[in-house]
C-alpha cells in the first residue's frame, strides 16, 4: 500500500475522480426520471412503475456483496473488473430508455413490468461491477484521513457536475427530435469514456493483492463467505449506526429526487422545461459551493460535524418549505424552485462527500477487531453500505410511487401525456405530491441524523484506532486506550 500511496499523484487523483461520471450519470437519470418514463411515456402505473424500480435496486443491493467479495479475492484486479463493465452497462442503459416496451406489449402492464424489470436488473449488475472496485479501490490506495477525504471531496466536486448533466439533458426531452434514448446514448458515450479514463489512471498506483503463503483464492460466488463477513462486520458498534444514517438519508433524497418533475409542474405551478431548467441548475451550482465547504469544514473538524450540520440544514428547510407551500411567489417570482434544489443539494453533497470516506474508516476497524494476519476487506466494506444505500434509495421510490397511487394519481395510453406535458391532477394529489417533497423527507432526514449523532467514528477516535493498529500490524503491544466506543 505504501508503494501505491507514494505514486498518487494529483494527476492521479484526477483521473481516478472522473471515473464518478461514469456510475452518477446513469444513476441519476435513472433516478430522476425513470419513474417518470415509465409513467408518462410506457404508461405503466405509478404503483407499478415502483415495483419495478424497487425490485431492481434491491436486486442491486444484492450483488452488491457478492461483488464486494470476487474483488477482494487474492489476485483480482479491481481495473478489470471495472473495464469489463462499462461497454454492457451503457448497452442495457440505452435499450431501458427506448421505449421498446410498449412497441412489444402495447398496454400489456405485467408484460411491460418485467420487461422494465429485467432490463433494470441488467443495468444494476454492471453498474454494481463497476462502481464496487471504484469506490473500494482508494481504502487501498491510503489510510490517512484527510487524504481519503480530498480524493473524495474532488470526486463530489465532478459530481455535482454530473449531477447537472444526469437531469438537464434528460430535460430536453421534448425539444425538437430529442427523446429519451437520444440523451441516454449520449450520457452512455460519456460515462464509458469516464471510465476508460479512471481505469488508465489507476495503473501504477493499484496493486493487486497478491496471496499470502498457503492462501489460495476461493471459487465460486462466496455467497457464504460474504454472509459470514457481513455477520462480523455488523457486530462493529460504529456499522449499525452508519447503516442506519445511510439508509435513511437515501430514503429520503430518493423519494424528492424521483418527485422532481411532479414539483416543478403541479406544485410549483411552472412550465416544465424552464422551471426543470431552473431547478437542476441550482441544484448543481448548490452542490459545487457546498462541497468544497464540507470538504473544508471535514478537515478543520471531522466528516461525522460536517454532516450533522449540512444535514439538519437540509432537512429543516424541508420542513419549512412545507409550512410556506411550494407554489409560494415573492413579486411573482417563484422562489421554491430555487430554494427546494437548494435544499436538496445541500444534502446530496453533503452526503455524498462524506459517504465513502465514512465507509472507510471502518475498514481499519474491522482488520483491528477482525483482521487476521492483515486481513482487509475494503471491497466487502464498501459493499455493505451500499447495499444499504440501495435499499435506501430503492424504498424512497417505491413510497413515492405508493404515495402518488394511494393519492390517486394515474395516467393511461389514452391521456397522450408525455414527460412534458402533464396533466393536471386535483388539489388532493397536488398536496400529496407536496408532501412527498417536502415534510415526508424532512422526516425521514431528521432520523437519519438521529443516528449519526449516536455514531461514534470521529477524527480523534479515527487517529487512535490507526495507532494502536500500527502496532499490532508490527507485533507490538496495543490497546483500545481511546477507542473503547469503537470496539466494545
Amino acid at each position: 500500500m505504501a508503494g501505491a500511496a507514494s505514486a498518487l499523484t494529483k494527476r492521479k487523483k484526477l483521473g481516478y475522480a472522473f471515473g464518478i461520471a461514469t456510475e452518477s450519470l446513469l444513476y441519476n437519470m435513472y433516478y430522476t426520471y425513470f419513474l417518470t418514463f415509465l409513467v408518462q411515456i410506457v404508461h405503466i402505473k405509478p404503483n407499478i412503475a415502483g415495483i419495478v424500480i424497487f425490485i431492481s435496486i434491491a436486486w442491486d443491493a444484492v450483488t452488491d456483496p457478492i461483488l464486494g467479495n470476487i474483488s477482494d479475492r487474492p489476485g483480482a484486479d479491481k481495473r478489470k473488473l471495472m473495464l469489463k463493465s462499462i461497454l454492457p452497462l451503457a448497452i442495457c442503459f440505452i435499450i431501458a430508455w427506448s421505449g421498446i416496451g410498449n412497441t412489444l406489449f402495447g398496454d400489456g402492464q405485467a408484460l411491460k413490468m418485467i420487461f422494465y424489470t429485467v432490463v433494470s436488473m441488467l443495468i444494476w449488475l454492471f453498474y454494481t461491477m463497476y462502481t464496487i472496485p471504484y469506490y473500494s479501490v482508494v481504502a487501498e490506495l491510503t489510510e490517512d484521513y484527510d487524504e481519503r477525504t480530498e480524493i473524495r471531496g474532488v470526486s463530489s466536486f465532478i459530481n455535482a457536475f454530473c449531477i447537472g448533466l444526469g437531469n438537464i439533458l434528460p430535460a430536453l426531452v421534448g425539444i425538437g427530435f430529442i427523446t429519451y434514448i437520444h440523451v441516454a446514448g449520449a450520457i452512455s458515450i460519456l460515462a464509458v469514456v469516464a471510465g476508460l479514463v479512471c481505469v488508465l489512471s489507476l495503473k501504477g498506483v493499484y496493486q493487486v493483492k497478491a496471496a499470502k503463503d498457503g492462501e489460495t483464492a476461493p471459487k465460486g460466488l462466496g455467497v457464504g463467505a460474504t454472509l459470514r463477513s457481513f455477520g462480523e462486520i455488523a457486530k462493529l458498534k460504529p456499522v449499525k449506526y452508519f447503516l442506519l444514517f445511510v439508509f435513511f438519508f437515501l430514503a429520503g433524497s430518493s423519494m424528492i429526487q424521483s418527485n422532481l418533475s411532479y414539483m416543478v409542474v403541479n406544485c410549483i405551478n411552472m412550465d416544465y422545461n424552464s422551471g426543470i431548467a431552473i431547478v437542476i441548475g441550482v441544484l448543481v451550482v448548490t452542490m459545487a459551493v457546498t462541497v468544497p465547504v464540507v470538504t473544508k469544514i471535514s478537515e478543520k473538524t471531522d466528516r461525522r460535524t460536517a454532516c450533522l450540520i449540512f444535514i439538519s440544514i437540509a432537512a429543516a428547510g424541508m420542513a419549512i418549505m412545507k409550512l410556506v407551500g411550494l407554489d409560494a411567489e415573492v413579486g411573482g417570482f417563484k422562489i421554491m424552485v430555487v430554494l427546494a434544489p437548494f435544499a436538496l443539494g445541500v444534502g446530496l453533497s453533503t452526503f455524498w462527500t462524506v459517504f465513502y470516506s465514512m465507509s472507510y474508516d471502518i475498514v481499519e476497524l474491522d482488520e483491528f477487531v477482525n483482521g487476521k494476519n492483515g486481513e482487509r476487506r475494503e471491497s466487502i466494506i464498501t459493499s455493505f453500505p451500499q447495499l444499504i444505500q440501495k435499499f435506501g434509495s430503492a424504498t424512497g421510490i417505491l413510497a413515492q410511487g405508493l404515495i402518488l397511487g394511494a393519492y390517486g394519481y394515474n395516467t393511461t395510453a389514452e391521456s397522450g401525456a408525455d414527460a412534458a406535458t402533464f396533466v393536471r391532477p386535483s388539489a388532493h394529489i397536488v398536496n400529496g405530491m407536496e408532501n412527498v417533497s417536502t415534510i415526508i423527507p424532512a422526516v425521514i432526514l431528521g432520523i437519519s441524523v438521529l443516528f449519526l449523532v449516536l455514531y461514534p467514528v470521529t477524527r480523534k477516535t479515527y487517529n487512535a484506532l490507526t495507532s494502536q493498529l500500527k502496532n499490532k500490524r508490527a507485533g507490538l503491544d496495543y490497546s483500545t486506550d481511546g477507542i473503547a466506543k469503537l470496539v466494545k
